[in-house]
């Protein structure tokens, strides 16, 4: 077990559970898709000095297509479900559903990539997404949530969308470096979101106050430059249907973070869960083997 892409993944997690709280305070002032707009193209903002070096890669017909692929899965189709779901469910019922993301990552790299799909992290799997339904059920609606039936649905096609970015990312990581393939990632986003901000413009009432513009800032840099590129690294280290459990830790930092900046109450039961979800994520990620005491042949 590499025991470094377990910590880049863990801190990835971390700033990926805060990303919930930052697009929902953004998204109080400014349109969904404006928010991801004005994310991709700070971020892209920060790789500008990069550029030379990104020439310097070999570019083949099939690798342009598989960035191509990438690109489209994340963070096009992902972030336009993401932000409608975050306009009609709570933070920790999309929390919830991206637990389902292992699961779907898992098969499709046992089908795609061939990788082993063991009983350990089947268990682990089960025990975890156990947890964070748990988790997700002590949520309830409120004003900001109108539909969440109907956001949850669009948080699990987002899911969907991340299971095939983190399939095609496992291949691309061995051609590319993980900053090219998230600078890649943001400046495609950026076009991409161009004209869905120039429509929001248009027809919705902007305010760029200041902790909207925080929140965009913290977005496109700390979020998807760290996060993306922490997760796209550690890609190169672990496998991806062992690195997709992580995301079973999304929603236990989205809710402690919940509780710290916006003051929402943790309950007992939510405290349970979040062990819940722990106990499966290292059922997953740690063999018995390596803890056990090797013994010291006499001489």
């Amino acid at each position: 077990m590499n025991y470094f892409g377990m910590f880049l993944l863990t801190i990835a997690m971390f700033i990926w559970g805060s990303s919930f709280i930052a697009l929902k305070i953004a998204m109080v002032d400014l349109g969904p898709l404006t928010v991801i707009f004005f994310r991709m193209l700070i971020a892209s903002m920060c790789f500008l000095y990069f550029i030379k070096d990104f020439m310097k890669f070999n570019f083949t017909k099939k690798n342009i297509q598989l960035l191509l692929l990438l690109a489209f899965f994340e963070p096009c189709l992902y972030f336009i479900f993401e932000a409608k779901a975050l306009q009609n469910t709570t933070v920790s019922q999309a929390g919830m559903i991206t637990s389902l993301l292992p699961i779907i990552a898992g098969v499709a790299a046992g089908y795609f990539l061939k990788e082993k799909i063991t009983k350990r992290l089947i268990l682990g799997s089960i025990i975890a997404l156990t947890g964070a339904i748990v988790l997700s059920s002590q949520a309830t609606a409120s004003h900001s949530a109108p539909n969440p039936i109907l956001g949850n649905i669009y948080e699990f096609l987002a899911m969907v969308c991340g299971a095939g970015y983190t399939i095609v990312a496992r291949y691309l990581t061995k051609e590319f470096s993980a900053l090219f393939i998230t600078a890649f990632q943001v400046f495609i986003g950026a076009i991409f979101f161009l004209p869905f901000f120039i429509f929001e413009l248009t027809h919705l009432e902007l305010n760029f106050t200041f902790n909207s513009v925080a929140s965009l800032f913290y977005l496109g840099i700390i979020v998807t430059l760290g996060g993306y590129g922490l997760y796209n690294y550690a890609l190169t280290k672990i496998e991806a249907s062992k690195a997709a459990v992580f995301i079973y830790l999304i929603p236990i930092f989205t809710l402690i973070l919940a509780n710290v900046i916006l003051n929402e109450v943790i309950s007992f039961v939510e405290i349970l869960a979040s062990a819940i979800i722990l106990l499966g994520v290292f059922i997953s990620e740690f063999s018995p083997s390596k803890f056990k005491i090797k013994k010291v042949k006499k001489a």
